[in-house]
């Protein structure tokens, strides 16, 4: 079978190359894809060439080809459609696999999405996987004052997440415009008469000046929860004033691993289970923006490198 996959062949060229498949074991399935969401801050920086050498074994995913010094086949978040014969024919399933229009892929390797959850918003499952993960790592309780820098697709998850909680208080610096008026459209607050004194901030703004701010709004013993992925980036940060006095915390949260306190009852197939429930609230539709035919995948990278695309829109996925 012929399959067509996107490949980011140098740190300034994105393309498409057709690559053969077989199914050469009686585990293998075939699969048809439907939806690919780009996770825009971390795909920036592979495209860009700037995974730092050190994070090359950290930082492969499932079923990606090449290397992060080029040519390389990324992604981490696909919906397709069972194609093989058999009881599952038909059905939807969600996989970590790189951008491409067709999988021949073990099928330990595939969740089944239960029925109710549009393939599109199917494919948030990765990244809810992340700002699930970050909620937990935070301790967040009911009655706590929260601030979300940065309302991107992880800020706006995560922002999401908070408000179906009791008693949670939500506020949300975005400095772009259009983030803003989307997060103020969905009923948040943007424009807070103070930001101090706060529980809990999260961090996904990707900037120094981001994380300043959260350590910043924390109270005494706040916790800033760091979902920011910077690369080769160095991050200045200024710790002079309140921050040890205050005794506040900078928490790093990533998705990779479930959290210590978790991990006695928890694996990854019930972190999954608990992302399903959640994407069968239609709320999350609007946290997906734009759709990408995938014949323009390429070019969307290419801007994407320069970063003009992020101005207007929350969340990208790929259309097959």
């Amino acid at each position: 079978m012929k399959a067509t996959a996107l490949w980011h062949i140098s740190n300034n060229q994105s393309t498409l190359k057709e690559e053969e498949s077989i199914i050469s074991d009686i585990q293998q399935i075939h699969i048809k894809s439907l939806y690919s969401l780009i996770s825009t801050g971390t795909e920036r920086l592979v495209a860009e060439g700037k995974v730092p050498s050190e994070m090359y074994a950290p930082m492969r995913v499932p079923n990606m080809g090449g290397g992060f010094n080029f040519p390389i086949k990324y992604g981490y978040s696909l919906v397709g459609k069972i194609q093989s014969k058999g009881d599952n024919e038909g059905k939807l399933v969600h996989l970590l696999h790189p951008h491409q229009d067709h999988l021949i892929i073990n099928n330990q390797s595939i969740s089944l999405i239960p029925k109710g959850i549009p393939a599109k918003r199917a494919a948030l499952a990765s990244n809810m996987e992340t700002a699930l993960n970050a909620i937990w790592d935070s301790g967040v309780s009911v009655g706590d004052k929260v601030v979300v820098c940065g309302f991107g697709m992880i800020g706006g998850l995560v922002a999401r997440l908070l408000s179906l909680m009791p008693a949670v208080e939500v506020v949300i610096l975005e400095k772009n415009a259009f983030r803003s008026q989307q997060a103020a459209q969905m009923g948040f607050n943007t424009n807070p008469t103070t930001v101090q004194g706060f529980d809990i901030s999260f961090h996904t703004s990707g900037s120094s000046d981001g994380l300043q701010t959260c350590i910043q709004s924390v109270g005494m013993e706040g916790k800033v929860i760091e979902l920011s992925w910077y690369g080769t980036k160095r991050v200045q940060l200024n710790l002079g004033s309140d921050f040890h006095y205050q005794r506040k915390q900078i928490i790093s949260s990533q998705v990779g691993v479930v959290p210590l306190q978790k991990s006695a009852r928890w694996d990854y197939q019930r972190r999954k289970s608990v992302v399903w429930e959640l994407l069968k609230n239609p709320v999350f539709d609007a946290h997906i923006t734009h759709e990408i035919p995938f014949l323009e995948s390429p070019a969307f990278f290419d801007k994407l490198r320069g970063g003009e695309v992020l101005d207007e829109g929350l969340g990208w996925v790929i259309r097959y």
